[in-house]
């Protein structure tokens, strides 16, 4: 058996691997793992009555399921979504691809309070998009529906930015073998390009789904926060802290914590499992 300090001990074949390796190790320190630790020192002077109390109430429990059922909507749709944008800007050359395979990425330059306010005006019965939706008698700012909206917005870059370099290092020649074979555009979608596309999408969705259990800024803002109807878990956390009742909103960090690591691991396992057999 390999012992872990051979990993120390052996010749490093990049040049600077040992400054590398502990500015990283720094870097994980004091910003990942300081402010864990930190918030479980907090939580641990919480009876646990009082920890249950806190994240368990009536209140919280319907944040929860608003939280994850905004999540699973929005990620499935900006699934979709985010595959054919990927798609179009890989596949297809036309004026302004360029500036659409730049937009993809505005909902990590602006910030999610300014998006929200932007998209709460637009899904407004008055405004540009809501007043069409208005007609149906459907409401988006301030419902339920302006949490889905929020979320894709900010979490679509996710599943765009995972296909895109899987479709663009996709080999041509194997679409082009299989429709010598015979095969049809569907056959050749369905047994060649998405098998090869799965793992990214699946890694896509799920960080998707993740940023989305999060999402505070451009939910906040277009969901009206209505008690037990389009209050999220992160508002929950907000609501704590305006308070004053700091183990409660502690207490509320660590439940999104936990599901956020969770995932995150469940993620990297089953892509060990599925897609890195040899």
């Amino acid at each position: 058996m390999t012992s872990p300090l051979r990993f120390f001990r052996s010749t490093p074949v990049l040049p600077g691997f040992s400054l590398s390796f502990g500015v990283s190790t720094l870097y994980i320190s004091l910003v990942i793992l300081l402010p864990i630790s930190a918030l479980l020192i907090y939580i641990s002077g919480m009876t646990w009555s009082q920890y249950w109390f806190a994240i368990s109430d009536a209140r919280m429990i319907q944040s929860y399921k608003v939280t994850i059922a905004g999540a699973f909507y929005s990620t499935v749709i900006v699934t979709m979504i985010g595959f054919l944008w990927a798609w179009i800007i890989t596949r297809y050359n036309f004026p302004g691809r360029r500036l659409l395979d730049s937009l993809v990425d505005l909902p990590f330059a602006l910030p999610t309070s300014v998006a929200g306010i932007t998209l709460s005006a637009l899904f407004i019965p008055s405004g540009w998009l809501g007043q069409w939706f208005e007609l149906f008698g459907w409401k988006i700012s301030y419902a339920f529906p302006g949490i889905v909206v929020a979320m894709i917005f900010t979490s679509i870059p996710f599943i765009v930015r995972s296909v895109q370099p899987v479709l663009e290092d996709m080999d041509a020649e194997l679409e082009e073998a299989a429709l010598m074979l015979g095969a049809n555009k569907w056959q050749i979608f369905s047994r060649v390009i998405l098998p090869t596309l799965l793992p990214a999408l699946i890694a896509g969705s799920s960080q998707a789904f993740i940023r989305s259990l999060g999402e505070f800024g451009a939910v906040i803002m277009i969901a009206g926060n209505i008690p037990y109807e389009t209050e999220v878990t992160s508002l929950m956390l907000f609501v704590r802290l305006q308070e004053y009742n700091y183990p409660a909103a502690a207490a509320i960090a660590s439940v999104v914590l936990l599901a956020s690591l969770t995932l995150l691991f469940l993620l990297q396992l089953a892509q060990g499992k599925l897609f890195n057999k040899s």
